[in-house]
């Protein structure tokens, strides 16, 4: 566009839009503009305010928002790096080592700490077993440690007495109830002693060639953390290893990955159902508008000129209409945010202004891809427009179409930040669309051959004969419908799979306690002191330390692999076990389970992934000096978060079932039993106890929290929804008006009129939300497979609820969008004053 034509446009522009305005024309465009945006901005905030709540929760099982590993000391440039951009940071260390007292030694795993750990999340610790202790954010003051609960029975140690660590004696002052970032790792089972940094130089134990493992914690904005993390790869030495959330703690990387993912999806298809709104509005703008352009164009104006007006005035009411929505999607997530305290028990965050940048763009692109296609050809009417009706002139609304779309799916892409659901979402999104489209044809033909059937009944004569003249209207309206009863029921659908997938994830009954280190000797006793306190649920399962040393019978070597983790793998003892069933928790994904008396392996499929190995392959383990040497036969997904007792490598009992090892279970130990653990470990003082019952407390409120997100969120696609109705409805008022002013002139009563109108409603209703239930069965099949990751049952009460709300929206906000149109007078319509 020419600077002088800009010129002269913006205040003509200006005027159309305030013309335009006042006469009602824009306002339904406007609505869904600013509905649009608002659920997008609303959306957006909440998502990232419940985003940020949850990593910030989750967080507190690391100890904070990210974690350095190393097997050196941190260099100190790193610790000023990340606070010159605005973290805090914290230390520790950890390392084996024998600590004892008057009546003997025990190897335990100590860790120090300095001053301000933990950086999220809070210790807990008690002045006895069994209590659930007071929270605290900093560890033992110099001179103290903490104690795991059974190292008192082990050693007959009392608090308040005195621990020899290395050269120093330390007091004994509080039991460890919880340890924020210790997790389950079973490699190290030996009892917690945590103690001061401050104390390490001069216990003498950390000396030239001491295994020790060194943590960096860094917490603070999201922002921040990402970018300190992306110098930290940049940077990393030799030995250094990054932990995020998602690796350090993968009993909550499905549980964040699937609240995210719905967060976006709820997002995504807000966007899109809002979008039909527009196009709908823009449409209505775009017909009632046509004699209006032939006018001017009789008057002189060029397309040029007429064209630039319309950009002016779509430009600047999209600007109004995106920045009044961003305001008004900002209030409403306040007011969604209040009336979820009880769902969203949390002090949620501040959000970004991120949600802003995208509420404004997308109002601006849903413009440009679904309201100026249909106003494209407005500017070309031809003068003769204003004598004949059908001397239209060429429309080219579909190549706009192809212009805009592509910028409206990288906007989604953008927004949800996840290109395979938004893919999948907006394929899915077009072929329902194209189905609903040739059924909706379909049906038109169908109603038009079976009208002439009709005999004694004309109101549904009228009817048919109705929806067969508006074969575009029709094929419209229903597609519209379709869609946005397929969004409603689609989202409904995941949002019920989502939740009771995540109860089936963490039942109640969930495990909550694991006994370790149990001695083949041992296994008869403590298996009968679980039964006798009712756990009859506890499988003792064999754990025997192996090395991985051949692949095929090729010697395996760390410096064979690039990969940190694969390093990592056969750079260490596995732990292995044998049995005879494989655990519900498992699912074979290639392969067949175990010959029992074959000499034979199942592996876990990411552990085959990272080693590079595949169904057939030989493995070599030493197991205590003996190499046993089996056959992959299947590959195992395994859901960690499930707590079972589990393992990366299950052999067949032939192969180890002579081999050196100790026996470990998991269980469930309601709060009425606590005192079990204590008995057992007092009567067999070797045995390491894992109550997990805070992780599990910790992971449900996260779970719970985002189920209330999830629960809030799905109000605005209602809304959204609801806008679609609407506009379908007005999309075709004039058209009605006209046709009943024609069946009344003829002599058609006004109860028929009203009869024909609601049954049309009712048939257009039916097919609705069979199509709309049909599209949400089927994209609800491939998002659960593509991202959710859950099992779909068939269900028939979405194909029910489909049908009941398709009739009920047609209807009752059919009948509330049309109101008036039997009650204009015919002889008015007739003349188009109406």
């Amino acid at each position: 566009m020419h600077s002088k034509t800009r010129g002269s446009a913006l205040m003509p522009g200006l005027r159309a839009l305030r013309r335009d305005w006042r006469s009602g024309e824009l306002r339904l465009l406007a609505v869904a503009l600013l509905v649009a945006v608002a659920a997008v901005c609303s959306v957006g905030f909440l998502t990232d305010r419940v985003d940020r709540a949850l990593v910030q929760d989750s967080a507190q099982m690391m100890g904070g928002d990210l974690m350095l590993q190393a097997d050196s000391p941190i260099p100190e440039a790193f610790v000023r790096e990340a606070e010159s951009r605005g973290l805090e940071t914290a230390q520790t260390l950890q390392f084996p080592s024998m600590v004892e007292n008057a009546n003997g030694a025990q190897l335990a795993s100590l860790k120090a700490v300095s001053g301000n750990y933990p950086l999220r999340g809070a210790l807990r610790i008690s002045e006895r077993q069994g209590q659930a202790g007071e929270a605290v954010s900093h560890g033992p003051a110099a001179g103290e440690v903490w104690i795991d609960p059974q190292l008192p029975a082990m050693l007959g140690l009392a608090l308040g007495e005195t621990l020899a660590v290395g050269d120093l004696g330390l007091t004994a002052s509080r039991i460890i109830a919880y340890e924020p970032d210790r997790g389950m790792q079973f490699v190290n089972v030996a009892p917690r002693v945590m103690l001061n940094m401050a104390d390490i130089p001069g216990s003498g134990l950390v000396v030239e060639g001491s295994r020790i493992r060194y943590h960096l914690l860094a917490a603070g904005e999201q922002d921040a953390v990402r970018g300190y993390q992306q110098w930290l790869e940049d940077n990393l030495q030799r030995g250094q290893q990054i932990s995020t959330l998602e690796s350090s703690r993968p009993e909550l990387q499905r549980a964040l990955e699937r609240a995210r993912t719905f967060l976006a999806l709820v997002t995504l298809l807000t966007v899109m159902v809002a979008a039909i709104a527009i196009a709908l509005a823009a449409r209505r703008f775009g017909q009632r508008h046509r004699a209006g352009m032939a006018v001017m164009r009789c008057l002189g104006a060029a397309q040029r000129q007429l064209r630039s007006i319309l950009w002016v005035e779509f430009l600047a009411l999209g600007l109004l209409a995106s920045a009044a929505g961003a305001l008004l999607g900002y209030a409403a997530h306040l007011g969604l945010v209040q009336a979820a305290g009880a769902l969203i028990a949390t002090d949620l965050p501040l959000p970004s202004s991120m949600p802003v940048v995208h509420g404004m763009v997308a109002g601006l692109l849903m413009l440009l891809g679904f309201a100026i296609p249909p106003l494209s050809g407005l500017h070309r009417v031809p003068p003769a427009r204003v004598l004949r009706l059908e001397a239209d002139g060429p429309r080219r609304g579909m190549a706009a179409y192809a212009v805009g779309l592509p910028a409206f799916f990288l906007l989604v892409w953008w927004i949800s930040g996840d290109a395979r659901l938004s893919l999948v979402v907006s394929a899915g999104f077009l072929a329902a669309l194209l189905v609903f489209a040739l059924a909706g044809y379909g049906m038109v033909r169908l109603v038009g051959a079976a009208r002439h059937g009709v005999r004694g009944a004309p109101a549904l004569r009228f009817a048919l004969a109705g929806m067969a003249r508006r074969r575009g209207l029709t094929v419209t309206q229903l597609c519209s419908l379709s869609l946005g009863l397929m969004v409603l029921l689609l989202l409904a659908m995941v949002r019920t799979d989502l939740l009771d997938g995540w109860r089936r994830t963490l039942p109640p009954d969930a495990p909550n306690t694991f006994l370790i280190n149990i001695q083949p000797d041992q296994r008869e006793g403590v298996a009968a002191q679980l039964r006798q306190a009712g756990v009859a649920s506890a499988e003792l399962l064999p754990m025997i330390r192996g090395r991985l040393v051949a692949i095929n019978q090729k010697p395996v070597r760390v410096e064979d692999y690039t990969d940190e983790r694969a390093r990592r793998m056969v750079d260490r003892e596995f732990n292995l076990s044998y049995m005879t069933d494989m655990p519900e928790s498992n699912r074979i994904v290639a392969g067949r389970w175990l010959d029992l008396s074959a000499h034979e392996i199942s592996l876990e499929k990411g552990l085959a992934d990272t080693l590079d190995i595949a169904l057939g392959d030989r493995l070599s383990f030493d197991v205590a000096g003996q190499v046993n040497e089996v056959t992959v036969t299947s590959l195992r997904e395994v859901k960690w978060d499930s707590f079972d007792v589990n393992f990366f490598a299950v052999l067949s009992p032939a192969a180890l079932r002579d081999a050196p090892g100790s026996f470990i279970t998991s269980f469930h130990l309601p709060q009425a039993q606590s005192m079990l653990s204590h008995t057992l470990v007092r009567e067999y003082p070797n045995l390491t106890v894992f109550d997990v019952g805070v992780i599990l407390q910790q992971i449900q409120r996260v779970l719970d929290r985002a189920a209330g997100a999830v629960q809030g969120l799905f109000l605005f696609t209602l809304l959204a929804g609801a806008l679609v109705l609407g506009a379908a409805m007005y999309a075709t008022r004039d058209e009605r008006i006209h046709e009943a002013a024609i069946l009344r002139a003829i002599g058609a009563s006004a109860a028929q009129l009203q009869s024909a109108l609601r049954l049309e409603l009712l048939l257009m209703g039916v097919l609705a939300g069979l199509l709309g239930a049909a599209g949400a069965v089927g994209l609800s099949w491939v998002l659960a497979e593509t991202a959710f990751d859950f099992p779909m049952t068939f269900t028939w009460w979405p194909w029910l609820a489909g049908v009941l709300l398709g009739v009920a929206t047609f209807v009752s906000g059919g009948l509330l969008a049309l109101r008036g149109v039997l009650a204009a007078p015919p002889l008015m319509s007739l003349r188009g004053l109406a």
